[in-house]
């Protein structure tokens, strides 16, 4: 046991074990699509309640970070971490063993839980374990992780689906969890980095709620063509937001679920802000042109998945990188360049997405968008947490990721109608991933407006 002595605590051994039980959270996020029509052949079950699968996970981890996040700064990142990948593991055996419909949606409600549990509690801990000097590149593998994850999944689920069947989309969690599991007590060191007591249990009710009601309208709205229950609903989420805030603002003296002290640093505010675009923009892209590749060019979905692996395996090499260029050169110009990179090469898709083309066509513009994606992700995550001290790092975490959720499921929401509005299916494709152009600009925009002066610490 000497060498597992020797890596207990070491900050990259940590990383590697926080990246992979991250990897499983954001992986079950796009991997089960390709499952649907299998699932719904062998379950004998409609579209409607399969599609929960994927809905009801999103949901539960978009509304439950924040609480999770302040929960990890009471009882210890390490502890919501490891009872995070428990559960997630579970649920995964339990839906792949699942009879019926209802078992599968209510074990994926469970996994979304698990995952809201360790997701916030993985950016704290590397912010606890590396030093300031260190965190660019750290964060930067953690990005790429996130990146490769959310689009390696069809692929890898495809391979899964035609292979052994869509039941191992959710076993080959197991595996993983349960090394996660074992690395987390054997590397993780137990950081009690918070200074909270008490849990503000009407802050939680109202933020979950909120949440809950904004990303069910989001996710549901298309589907149910934005009828007067889906547009009540958002109203009453944004109300519910509304009273949330202003609990939240009596409560700042007691141990508030969201401290306000975080938002005096205009670093975390700006690129927290950006976080949620650059995550609607990425959806936003990505996805139509998967369908694109699917539906106007006849791919299977292995086959698109193959299509679209230049921007990640770019992704992938760059990030790291990126994040130790951010902590020498400064992340805002690593930012600008990636936000260039990606709009560089998302416009010549759009360009080249014709009726008919070629998969390789499309390989430097994907790894022009690789490179953009790469040097965005690292010094979003850097800049926004580089002056956050470690008693708030569990609430700035959840604060990131849950605005991050909410980006993604906008833009996921935004494209899909913009695909639906268009005059021909490929004008909806083309419209979509305009949006993406359009919302990176915005991004762009943003930074460069706020460029001036160097954000002030947080307060501890």
């Amino acid at each position: 046991m000497p060498k597992t002595t020797k890596l207990r605590g070491n900050p990259w051994a940590v990383l590697v074990t926080l990246s992979l039980g991250f990897f499983m959270t954001l992986l079950d996020m796009t991997i089960v699509n390709i499952a649907i029509p299998d699932v719904m052949s062998d379950l004998h079950t409609g579209l409607d309640q399969v599609m929960w699968t994927v809905s009801g996970y999103t949901l539960v981890l978009a509304a439950l970070l924040v609480t999770a996040a302040r929960l990890g700064d009471m009882k210890g990142q390490r502890t919501l971490f490891a009872a995070g990948v428990a559960v997630f593991t579970a649920a995964s055996v339990v839906c792949g063993l699942a009879g019926g419909a209802e078992v599968l949606v209510a074990a994926r409600l469970v996994q979304g839980l698990g995952a809201a549990l360790l997701t916030p509690q993985t950016m704290a801990l590397v912010m606890a374990v590396f030093p300031a000097e260190r965190r660019g590149t750290a964060l930067g593998v953690w990005g790429s992780v996130a990146g490769v994850a959310t689009l390696s999944g069809p692929t890898l689920g495809g391979l899964l689906v035609s292979t052994v069947g869509w039941r191992w989309v959710f076993f080959v969690n197991v595996p993983i969890g349960l090394l996660v599991l074992v690395l987390t007590f054997l590397l993780v060191p137990d950081l009690r980095t918070g200074r909270a007591h008490r849990l503000d249990l009407s802050g939680v009710l109202l933020s979950t709620a909120a949440l809950t009601c904004v990303t069910f309208a989001l996710m549901e709205g298309d589907r149910y063509s934005w009828n007067a229950g889906i547009l009540v609903l958002g109203a009453a989420g944004l109300v519910l937001a509304a009273l949330f805030l202003r609990q939240q603002s009596r409560r700042q003296g007691s141990e508030p679920l969201v401290p306000f002290r975080l938002f005096a640093d205009r670093g975390f505010t700006v690129m927290t802000a950006l976080v949620g675009a650059i995550g609607a923009a990425l959806i936003a892209a990505v996805l139509p042109l998967g369908l694109y590749f699917q539906q106007q060019l006849g791919f299977s979905a292995v086959q698109a998945g193959l299509a679209l692996a230049p921007s990640p395996l770019v992704s992938l090499f760059v990030s790291p990188l990126a994040g130790r260029l951010s902590d020498r050169i400064g992340g805002r110009r690593v930012l600008s360049a990636g936000l260039v990179s990606f709009c560089a090469g998302l416009l010549a898709v759009i360009l080249l997405a014709q009726g008919s083309a070629s998969a390789l066509v499309f390989t430097v513009p994907l790894m022009f968008m690789g490179l953009g994606t790469g040097c965005m992700i690292a010094p979003l995550s850097t800049e926004a947490m580089r002056h956050v001290p470690a008693p708030l790092a569990g609430a700035a975490s959840g604060v990131n990721n849950t605005v991050r959720q909410l980006g993604s499921v906008l833009g996921s929401a935004a494209a899909t109608a913009l695909m639906a509005a268009g005059a021909t299916p490929l004008a909806g494709i083309h419209l979509a991933m305009a949006l993406a152009v359009v919302l990176l600009g915005l991004a762009g925009t943003a930074l460069l407006a706020t460029r001036a002066g160097r954000p002030a610490a947080v307060p501890a």
